[in-house]
């Protein structure tokens, strides 16, 4: 294993920007699901962002492999890093505040511990990782507030849907591992995003109709800012910081989101969480706090 990367000033800048590009990105989905229904908004998210990867690679001159066996990883791999977890926290978003939505889409890191250890040799579940991961679902039992274990509502299947959500995170960042190395990030997300995009064309036109585009000057802010920005921009962020910090470090990200999306939701949407919500957020980032140490020898 090698040493954890150091952070320059320029890194920190982008970490911070990356945090704060995924934490503007949960108010944006809610803005649209105000008028336009679950999966749709799923479509629209893969689509546009797939069409702007495409130009990426024309402009960098990159090329998507044709083999049938890459095809069938990138299929998987946007099953699980984003159609079910676009779908499902989208689905939970309508009945959880944006904010506790950030706070347990923080959980992706807590469950990718756990299944890399159950994947990989090299993944050990170290003490001090052990500690991050009983911190992590401690803080997620928090903020979901205790009561909400005595009895099931509406509000706990979507909280239930988001945590599901960040599961699938955890898997597709083994899938990847496992089957997506030596390709680009460029090219890997392209391929993803263009497989997500094919997955969910048959099931908005099933579920939704075929889609309205007769949307507000707003939604349609908000569509090209979570699709354009905060998926597409995002996932080359995301590989150069990761690069640049390795994966100790980028876990920092997870801090940043939450922070910036309750602030984001209670500004324009009058959302107000209660004490047990930043009670559990400040035990979750002791947790990724552990975990970040401890990946400094990853």
């Amino acid at each position: 294993m090698s040493l954890q990367k150091s952070l320059s000033p320029r890194t920190w800048a982008e970490l911070i920007l990356l945090g704060v590009i995924w934490g503007a990105s949960f108010l944006s989905i809610r803005i649209v699901l105000d008028t336009v229904p679950v999966v749709t908004s799923v479509f629209h998210r893969v689509f546009w962002a797939a069409l702007v990867l495409w130009a990426v690679l024309l402009i960098q001159g990159l090329a998507i492999p044709r083999s049938p066996r890459i095809w069938a990883a990138f299929l998987v791999m946007g099953l699980l890093n984003n159609v079910l977890p676009f779908s499902l926290m989208a689905w939970g978003q309508l009945y959880v505040p944006t904010g506790l939505t950030s706070i347990l889409n923080a959980t992706t890191a807590i469950f990718g511990v756990l299944v890399a250890a159950l994947c990989f040799r090299d993944e050990r579940l170290t003490r001090p990782r052990l500690l991050g991961v009983g911190l992590g679902f401690a803080g997620v039992a928090t903020a979901i507030g205790l009561d909400n274990f005595s009895s099931f509502s509406l509000q706990s299947a979507a909280q239930l849907a988001i945590l599901c959500g960040t599961l699938s995170y955890a898997l597709a960042a083994v899938w990847a591992r496992s089957h997506l190395a030596g390709l680009s990030p460029q090219v890997a997300a392209t391929g993803m995003l263009t497989a997500s995009a094919v997955m969910m064309l048959p099931v908005m036109l099933v579920v939704d109709g075929v889609p309205s585009f007769n949307l507000t000057a707003e939604t349609w802010m908000a569509i090209g800012y979570y699709s354009v920005a905060a998926t597409a921009g995002a996932y080359l962020l995301y590989y150069r910081v990761l690069a640049r910090a390795g994966s100790g470090n980028l876990l920092l990200v997870t801090l940043i989101i939450p922070p910036v999306a309750i602030v984001l939701g209670a500004s324009w949407r009058d959302e107000t969480l209660p004490p047990t919500a930043f009670a559990g957020f400040a035990i979750l980032a002791i947790g990724l706090l552990v975990l970040s140490r401890s990946g400094r020898r990853d």
